[in-house]
């Protein structure tokens, strides 16, 4: 019997262990990488199983509440929508307007016009499905935005792949938001909140095309520029930018859903003019905070004036009828639809009644008062109820709390990271919580509600992303350092899908318990 090998005197133990592994993650990217058939694959399949899953959980038995939601505003926008495919705008409709409307008679609205506080776009959307599926069920009035909702999860993918450079975690951001309460809630009921979320990030990814053009023009015309030495005095005036007409196109239409898109008009205007002097400066041009004013008085002309067309454009069905509410109140059509607006402002600056719901801007990072848009209760032994405390059909738009908590504290991480770094793409993520956030803080008095923050729930996600891609760890790293990470990613995904699940009984009106909606109950606010 031979004897075992022995270490020398200086030989570590450690060195005659086998290398560590490469996590099943590194391996399959590794296999990936190397095959150009399979990363177009992935590049493919990833994103498109993602939107399969949030379609059919936003489609699957869409109509199951057959009601329009009294305590909150899907009562108005459905009729008004339907209204406007016959009359072009807003008609009135009479008290017993709901219960003729669900039972199949629609058309008993008036010619009479009635006075709305919110743009007519988002009803138009929510009419053109009405308007192909009919006005009988749920199925027509929230199909479309349905569709906005699925929509909006591929948006952000796509914007997460340009950001994190990762096909992987775009798929992970897309997976969260298909996921999510609040987003699968909103994206079942006829409101107006996930069509304005569809039109704000498709301005985000225009606005990020535009980046992936503009930084390396005007990198290399400076240095073209350069004589010698000398730095040019002035930089390029950029007006071929067509990716930011298409921004301020689809922020005027985020506009003509709620005055809200005003708000991410505004702060993505002041994040390009940004971001331009940046590259200036950068580039070395040796005037370039006046070079950036003369580039932001043209980036205003592309950006702003086609927002302004599209939001106009949007009252055409008021403007060329005789009808709408005040449309003769000034000497021509644009000055009564001024005078509309002004009415429209005074009207909603007063919205500040008590409501069983109403939760302050402060509130909503701590997900204090999620809203319940809809409940309905049966008793023991009716429409089949075998439960002894009844059963009940609920839409909450709360979010997945897993999800939520953890979008808060990233965003307060990327806030940490972007001092420490200065990266850009996290300036881009912090600016969409900033224009779909703050703003609302400014409005104490003003009665608002949770469900508001669907629009924030994107960036939120984004900035959770890149908290997830930091903590599974940098490709360089060592292995027993990604293996760690990436478990513990997974591990947050895992709890995440299970609360999920767990919480989608209760954001999509199936008939379930009362003792099992009361286990969601986490906070007594939250009933």
């Amino acid at each position: 019997m031979t004897d075992a090998p022995r270490l020398e005197a200086d030989q570590p133990a450690a060195s005659l262990l086998p290398p560590p592994r490469p996590s099943l993650y590194d391996r399959f990217t590794a296999r990936v990488a190397a095959d150009p058939r399979a990363q177009r694959l992935y590049r493919w399949l990833g994103p498109a199983l993602v939107v399969l899953l949030a379609a059919v959980l936003r489609l699957w038995n869409l109509g199951a509440a057959h009601d329009l939601m009294n305590q909150f505003d899907e009562t108005y926008y459905v009729k008004d929508a339907w209204s406007m495919l016959h009359l072009g705008y807003e008609g009135s409709w009479p008290s017993d307007a709901n219960a003729s409307f669900l039972a199949g008679d629609p058309n008993v609205f008036t010619a009479n016009p009635s006075f709305v506080v919110h743009p007519p776009l988002g009803k138009w959307i929510i009419g053109l499905g009405m308007l192909v599926f009919g006005p009988d069920s749920g199925w027509g009035w929230r199909i479309t935005t349905a569709l906005l909702g699925t929509a909006s999860v591929l948006l952000l993918m796509l914007i997460a792949k340009r950001l994190t450079r990762s096909t992987t975690f775009a798929v992970v951001a897309g997976l969260l938001m298909a996921v999510d309460g609040l987003a699968i809630s909103m994206s079942r009921i006829a409101l107006l909140d996930t069509s304005l979320t569809f039109f704000v990030l498709l301005a985000f990814l225009f606005v990020l095309r535009d980046r992936e053009h503009t930084m390396a023009r005007i990198a290399a015309t400076v240095a073209a520029r350069h004589d010698g030495d000398e730095p040019p005095s002035w930089g390029p005036l950029l007006w071929n930018r067509p990716w930011i007409i298409a921004a301020g196109a689809a922020l005027g239409a985020a506009s003509a859903v709620k005055w809200s898109g005003a708000w991410v008009l505004a702060g993505l205007g002041v994040y390009l003019v940004v971001t331009d002097a940046l590259a200036r400066r950068r580039a070395g041009v040796l005037f370039w905070p006046t070079d950036a004013v003369r580039q932001g008085l043209a980036t205003f002309v592309l950006f702003v004036p086609v927002a302004v067309v599209v939001y106009v454009a949007s009252w055409t069905g008021w403007l060329v009828t005789d009808g709408g509410y005040d449309r003769d109140s000034g000497g021509n059509a644009l000055e009564s639809l001024w005078l509309y607006h002004e009415a429209m402002y005074r009207s909603s600056s007063q919205i500040t009644a008590g409501h069983t719901y109403a939760s302050p801007a402060w509130q909503w990072p701590l997900l204090l008062r999620p809203t319940g848009v809809y409940w309905h209760h049966d008793a023991l032994g009716v429409n089949g109820c075998d439960a002894a405390n009844g059963c009940a059909q609920v839409i909450s738009t709360i979010p997945n709390p897993l999800i939520w908590y953890a979008g808060v504290a990233a965003v307060l991480y990327l806030a940490y990271r972007f001092v420490v770094v200065r990266d850009w793409r996290y300036a881009l993520v912090l600016t969409g919580v900033a224009v779909t956030y703050v703003p609302w803080l400014f409005l104490p008095t003003r009665t608002v509600f949770q469900f508001y923050t669907v629009l924030i729930l994107p960036f939120m996600l984004l900035a959770l992303t890149f908290a997830l891609k930091d903590i599974a760890g940098p490709p360089g790293a060592p292995v027993h350092r990604r293996l760690t990470g990436q478990r513990l990613v997974l591990v947050f995904l895992g709890v995440a899908l299970a609360l999920s699940a767990f919480w989608y009984p209760v954001i999509s009106a199936m008939n379930v318990t009362y003792d099992f909606w009361h286990l969601h109950a986490w906070m007594t606010s939250w009933i």
